[in-house]
C-alpha cells in the first residue's frame, strides 16, 4: 500500500476510478511536472448526490462535502495521468464554482471542504492558491465543480 493509499484509509476515504469525460476533454493532462485536472463534479458511482444551487435547493454545508467529493475525484483524474498519487508534491492551485442563489455569498466556505481535506491528506504540501467563484449553473445542475493543479516528480 502507498504512503498515500495509507493516509486516505486513515481518514476513511477511497480514491475511485477516473470517471469517463462527459463531453470532449481529458480528465486530466500532464505538463512538465504540473497535471491539470479538468473540473471535477461531486459524482458518486457516477451520479450526482444532490443538484440545484447552493443556498436554495442544496445547504451549504451539503455543498461543503460534496467539495471533498470532487477532490477525491480529482485525485482519481491525476492518478489516471500520472499512474501513482504518490507521485504528488504539492497541491499548487484549486478553482472552485459553485452554482449559487442569487442572494448565496458563502462560496469561499464550501470551497474550504476541498482545502481543508487536501491539507488533512497532504500536510503542509496541501496548502495551495485558490478561487471560489458563484456561478449561475453548472453542468448537469451539479452544485459544485473543482478543478485541481498538483506539482509531481
Amino acid at each position: 500500500m502507498s504512503q498515500l493509499d495509507e493516509r486516505l484509509a486513515e481518514l476513511n476515504l477511497t480514491v475511485p476510478e477516473s470517471s469517463k469525460p462527459l463531453a470532449a476533454y481529458l480528465p486530466a493532462v500532464v505538463s512538465g511536472n504540473l497535471v491539470f485536472t479538468s473540473g471535477q463534479l461531486p459524482l458518486v458511482a457516477g451520479a450526482l448526490p444532490a443538484t440545484g444551487k447552493v443556498g436554495a435547493e442544496v445547504d451549504a454545508d451539503a455543498a461543503y462535502e460534496y467539495a471533498k467529493t470532487c477532490v477525491l475525484n480529482g485525485l482519481a483524474a491525476a492518478r489516471s495521468a500520472i499512474g501513482s498519487l504518490d507521485r504528488i508534491t504539492r497541491v499548487v492551485k484549486v478553482v472552485g464554482f459553485v452554482a449559487s442563489d442569487p442572494g448565496f455569498t458563502g462560496q469561499p466556505g464550501v470551497i474550504n471542504g476541498a482545502s481543508e481535506l487536501l491539507g488533512q491528506i497532504f500536510g503542509e504540501a496541501g496548502t495551495h492558491a485558490r478561487s471560489a467563484v458563484g456561478v449561475a449553473v453548472l453542468p448537469l445542475d451539479a452544485p459544485v465543480e473543482i478543478e485541481f493543479v498538483f506539482e509531481f516528480a
